[in-house]
């Protein structure tokens, strides 16, 4: 991420502490789909993510193109089009990421949108034929989204919304990798990070309390543990948390054991 993204994410970061919890899931389903109209035109794209042109400019774009939003998205876009973005890409997962923040602040106490996110993430990628469906190239993404509707039936409207914007605009990520992220993003709004851990066999709650316990002391703030069964890895467990991955499995000590004796 180049600095001139980061400084936009941080400046729409705060704008979003504007926005109030009832009016936050519009604002993120109007931000999801300004973000796919953009996505679709190249020279649109390339005129809001230009460094050298005006910043009023590309505003007064976003104004013209994207009238029919509610003030909260409409402030917000206009706000990340304003902004220097180092790339294209980063100016389209600028404005996905502040949807996502923004369908996070409007969910209430109960509900668990890392937990409903990673198990979608897990029912699909279970399911070859499923996981095909959803993340297909040759796939609509309106066929895409009314399979995503049926799936999630019993979810929130905030991961709904997520999920549906992830499957339409995957900008060339595979499902699991949509759902880690959009769950890391959701947990980081909460001011929490999300730890993925692998084990050969479940770990009980006292096990996942005491590793929980450990993993925030190490890196400085509270932690949500998204747990996977793996039979594969032996023993021992493998942790990733965001970029960083501690891997204890017995597995990967086993490979490596076998390349040092073939050296």
């Amino acid at each position: 991420m180049g600095s001139a993204t980061r400084e936009a994410l941080a400046s729409a970061k705060r704008a979003l502490e504007g926005v109030s919890a009832k009016d936050a899931l519009t604002a993120a389903t109007q931000l999801f789909e300004a973000g796919r109209v953009i996505g679709e035109s190249a020279q649109l794209r390339a005129a809001l993510a230009d460094p050298a042109a005006d910043a009023a400019a590309k505003q007064s774009v976003i104004g013209a193109l994207f009238s029919g939003l509610g003030a909260p998205a409409k402030s917000l876009l206009t706000g990340i089009a304003g902004s220097r973005w180092s790339t294209q890409d980063d100016l389209l997962a600028g404005i996905e990421e502040i949807g996502i923040r923004a369908a996070a602040v409007s969910a209430g106490k109960g509900i668990s949108l890392e937990d409903e996110l990673f198990a979608f993430g897990a029912a699909v990628s279970s399911d070859a034929e499923l996981e095909l469906a959803v993340g297909s190239k040759l796939g609509s993404p309106a066929a895409k989204a009314a399979l995503v509707r049926s799936l999630l039936k019993r979810a929130s409207p905030q991961t709904l919304a997520i999920v549906e914007h992830l499957v339409q605009q995957p900008r060339g990520r595979r499902i699991g990798e949509l759902v880690r992220s959009a769950a890391s993003i959701v947990a980081d709004q909460a001011g929490l990070s999300v730890a993925t851990v692998v084990s050969a066999v479940p770990l009980s709650a006292a096990q996942l309390d005491r590793l929980r316990a450990g993993l925030a002391k190490q890196h400085g703030r509270d932690l949500r543990i998204n747990q996977v069964v793996d039979p594969s890895i032996i023993g021992g467990l493998r942790v990733q948390i965001g970029d960083d991955v501690i891997d204890g499995s017995v597995s990967t000590r086993l490979t490596d054991l076998r390349i040092r004796l073939a050296s």
